[in-house]
């Protein structure tokens, strides 16, 4: 019985997931001109403009500044940010959100990976799920768009970055299969710590030598990607591999290699990969990234770092390492962005972790660029998006006080690709219940 219940009760909490948010449409594609006016602009590449005027025309920022002429003929189509603060949508660079629903104890909403170690022909974009209840929690933080990331195996499979106001994933889609994800076995055992048993785990006695299992692995991951290049070399394949044809975009850039990857060893095969293969490196997690950052700025190796608000990596690390860690990458040189993957926040927190490094080093101008700019040069969209300048989508945002502030911000209005989107969600609709049921409006 006790299990029957439990299977009932999960089949109707995915019923209430499929039905979320029936009201909230996306916005349909506006054709013509709209004007954002008397806002303080930040630009994202560290420029503030006060008080000046953003000219949106079919989707595409067409002017911006002062002397910019704003019809009075049509107001409807005029959104007045004075006070307001307007910001480039911000970018979450590396996550499950569309793929995972609920993280834990419900396999039937979750489809972030694949049964398998190299995953290499698996695509995360087919998978996306526009109707996910997180998707407009997001926007209402001023997210609007995401590199869609899968899991598992050592090689998990491609990302892809879609925009957050869509019908279906091909609606979704702003970059495609952008680039693929490696998960590097660990070099080192922390024992004892979050669980641990000890040395040999329950049976005792002398545990595996991490180090051999790790480079044994990273030696397996090396023969693929010989075996690869030997195969996309050929004019003529005998019989089609498609594993091996999945990575071409690695060989001939198209595609970056995104190494999930904490400890400095997993972070020096990495670069090891870059002086074999050549390939375009981007390091996911990067917690120990802070000591070797010259060596990361030297071989031209890009930082997504992991979740923000936690416990450092080591017991011999600094307590604040994970909030110091953004402001010595800048110092360096290095390409950086910060990210949200936590299960608990369901990744709203993402300017929140911005404005957690500015308390420690960076310039709020400099934060605003690791969630904007600095993720979508990492993802290849910067030509598209990552900062309000002419010739780019109209990806903006626009919120009432400092958006890297919890206690002052909140969002107002959002536009992707120049359409208004909707900022309802499940949490403005019971706030809108109860305010009902109480008389408070």
């Amino acid at each position: 019985m006790k299990k029957i219940f439990i299977t009932i009760s999960a089949v109707i909490l995915l019923c209430s997931i499929t039905q979320a948010q029936e009201s909230v449409y996306p916005a349909k594609a506006y054709k013509g001109k709209l004007y954002i006016t008397n806002g303080t602009i930040h630009v994202g590449n560290g420029t503030v403009l006060e008080n000046q005027t953003i000219e949106v025309s079919n989707g595409k920022i067409t002017a911006i500044g002062a002397n910019v002429v704003v019809p009075t003929s049509d107001p409807t189509h005029v959104f007045d940010a004075k006070g307001k603060q307007i910001y480039p949508g911000l970018i979450l660079p590396s996550t499950d959100v569309g793929l995972k629903e609920i993280s834990n104890g419900v396999r039937g909403s979750n489809d972030v990976q694949e049964i398998g170690d190299l995953n290499t022909d698996v695509r995360s974009i087919t998978a996306y799920n526009t109707d996910s209840r997180v998707i407009n929690i997001l926007k209402g933080n001023g997210i609007l768009l995401a590199s869609i990331t899968p899991e598992g195996g050592t090689i998990s499979g491609s990302s892809s970055v879609v925009q957050f106001d869509a019908w279906n994933w091909e609606d979704a889609a702003y970059k495609m299969d952008a680039g693929i994800h490696l998960n590097m076995p660990s070099f080192i055992v922390r024992f004892g710590r979050r669980g641990g048993f000890g040395r040999g785990g329950f049976g005792g006695g002398d545990a595996p030598d991490p180090t051999k299992i790790a480079l044994d692995k990273t030696e397996e991951i090396k023969s693929f990607f010989r075996q690869a290049k030997a195969y996309l070399q050929e004019s003529v394949h005998t019989n089609t591999n498609l594993k091996l044809a999945a990575v071409k975009g690695l060989f001939d850039k198209r595609q970056k290699l995104f190494v999930h990857a904490d400890q400095v060893k997993q972070m020096l095969v990495a670069i090891d990969f870059v002086k074999e293969f050549g390939f375009d490196v981007v390091i996911v997690g990067g917690s120990e990234s802070y000591q070797i950052a010259d060596l990361l700025k030297a071989s031209n190796i890009a930082v997504i770092l992991g979740e923000q608000h936690a416990l450092p990596a080591t017991e011999d690390d600094d307590i604040d390492q994970p909030f110091k860690t953004p402001a010595a990458l800048q110092k360096a040189g290095v390409l950086f962005a910060l990210n949200d993957a936590s299960d608990n926040t369901r990744y709203r927190n993402l300017s929140y972790n911005a404005g957690t490094a500015v308390a420690y080093g960076l310039t709020k101008e400099e934060a605003l660029s690791a969630i904007t700019l600095n993720p979508a040069k990492i993802l290849g969209i910067e030509d598209r998006t990552g900062t309000l300048e002419v010739g780019k989508d109209a990806n903006i945002v626009v919120a009432d006080g400092d958006i890297l502030d919890m206690k002052s911000s909140t969002v107002v209005m959002a536009f992707i690709q120049g359409r208004k989107v909707s900022l309802e969600n499940k949490q403005t609709q019971l706030y809108d219940r109860y305010q009902t049921k109480y008389g408070i409006k």
